[in-house]
């Protein structure tokens, strides 16, 4: 059937019932089309493709593109999605391009989930999402709708996009533009798509709103809320992220007085946190991963005001590897053993357990300040595919006890570390940085972060 003869392949602005448009969605006949399949967007094009069963997903890489195409998923550990790529590719109701123009002109609802990140000056980067934005705006429809999940300033979707849709699309006032904020986490991505938390929208109009909440009422088995606005569902995702810089900051702050105050600061944590009203995180080496880090400056670079606490948050959590390393420096001293020329062992470089996955991992600052001190870094990572970005030699867990380490950093806790036979190696300083090992009188002299009882 052509696009002409299908009457509710487009929505925004549609007169049908809301129950009409509805079936029209999930019975294919409202084209998708999902820009960027990563980590994030490839779960993400795959649910849609389950519920509406038209998707084409749209990505610059070509391997990428060939590997979906075959019905094979490019993203590794990723719990059910190889299974659902294959099946959805098979039955027709998702293929991939890297033609943007041509995926565009095809489709009547458009998500798009690229990378937004910051540049060595911290300003948030979005020449991706708008680069992409002009790309299909000159092949937009009336009735097409464009949802934005990648997640931007407070405002790019009203003061950026909207703008450039203006001057590239034929007649901007018949097309819809709404923000979607990801809710997604690596290694449970459709459990969290399909309804692992509420869904939030927001539009630059009434009718954008509403077209959102439908699609993804359809999406997700959760609860849709629609924000006021675009802006406010923007501030949505930058809020969360805030929260947990933030509150990780203040774990962090408390653990560094442990020494203080003698006393573990976890352990205390864990039971001020019985408390309904006390829920504070853990302490840790630092923080990592392409969200925590970045949001805070998504706000900042939004604002005039200073707003110090977010500022400051981001000081401490940033200032914890060069914590863990004073840590490791004292305990070495105090083995009369110096850690200029010392071997030391870096215990994880991706920024989360058991995920590959390196942006903005605290590992970056770890290796980069025992090179700096002079000492002999190795690395220690089953999980990464890529060590090459860090100074240092990789090892094998299971060939760790065969070097003269003089020391070791745990900053990423990988389930593969609990087989290390530390009773095998010579005493060491061992700076635990997540509180994850049990090393109790094996003769290593340990330093966990936040535990302050016996430091002083």
């Amino acid at each position: 059937m052509s696009r002409s003869e299908q009457s509710l392949e487009r929505l925004y602005g549609s007169g049908a019932t809301p129950d009409e448009q509805r079936r029209a969605f999930t019975d294919g006949q409202v084209p998708v089309a999902v820009y960027g399949l990563g980590k994030m967007g490839l779960p993400l094009a795959a649910v849609y493709a389950s519920v509406s069963g038209n998707v084409t997903g749209v990505d610059i890489s070509e391997s990428v593109v060939g590997t979906i195409n075959d019905g094979r998923s490019p993203v590794e550990n990723e719990p059910g999605l190889e299974a659902e790529i294959e099946r959805n590719v098979s039955s027709g109701a998702l293929s991939a391009t890297t033609d943007v123009e041509e995926a565009a002109a095809g489709a009547s609802i458009h998500v798009l989930i690229v990378p937004t990140l910051l540049d060595d000056q911290d300003v948030p980067d979005l020449s991706t999402l708008t680069a992409l934005i002009r790309d299909i705006g000159m092949h937009l429809d009336p009735g097409d709708i464009v949802v934005v999940e990648s997640t931007v300033p407070p405002g790019t979707c009203a003061e950026t996009l909207w703008p450039i849709l203006r001057r590239t699309v034929p007649d901007p006032e018949s097309v819809g533009l709404a923000f979607c904020p990801e809710r997604t986490m690596s290694g449970r991505a459709l459990q969290d798509i399909r309804g692992a938390y509420p869904k939030i929208v927001g539009g630059i109009d009434d009718e954008s709103t509403r077209v959102a909440k439908l699609v993804y009422g359809e999406i997700t088995t959760n609860d849709v809320h629609a924000a006021p606005d675009a802006r406010t569902a923007e501030c949505v995702k930058v809020f969360e992220g805030i929260y947990r810089d933030t509150n990780i900051a203040l774990a962090n702050e408390l653990a560094m007085v442990a020494p203080e105050l003698g006393v573990d600061v976890p352990e205390a944590i864990e039971l001020a946190n019985t408390q309904p009203f006390c829920d504070i995180h853990r302490p840790g080496i630092g923080v990592g991963g392409h969200c925590i880090p970045v949001y805070p400056y998504f706000l900042l670079d939004s604002i005039e005001t200073s707003a110090p606490i977010v500022r400051m948050a981001r000081q401490i959590n940033d200032s914890m590897p060069l914590y863990a390393i004073e840590q490791l420096r004292e305990a070495m001293d105090g083995s009369d053993h110096p850690l200029f020329g010392a071997n030391v062992a870096v215990l994880g470089v991706t920024y989360r357990p058991d995920v590959d996955e390196i942006r903005y991992s605290p590992a970056f600052s770890v290796v980069r300040d025992l090179n700096q001190l002079g000492a002999n870094v190795y690395l220690v990572d089953p999980v990464c595919s890529d060590l090459s970005p860090f100074e240092g030699t990789p090892v094998a867990v299971e060939r760790l006890h065969r070097l003269d380490l003089d020391a070791a950093v745990l900053v990423t806790d990988h389930s593969a570390f609990d087989r290390i036979r530390w009773d095998r190696m010579d005493p060491m300083v061992v700076v635990d940085g997540r509180q994850a090992l049990t090393l109790s009188g094996s003769g290593h002299t340990v330093r966990t972060i936040g535990d302050g009882r016996g430091v002083e």
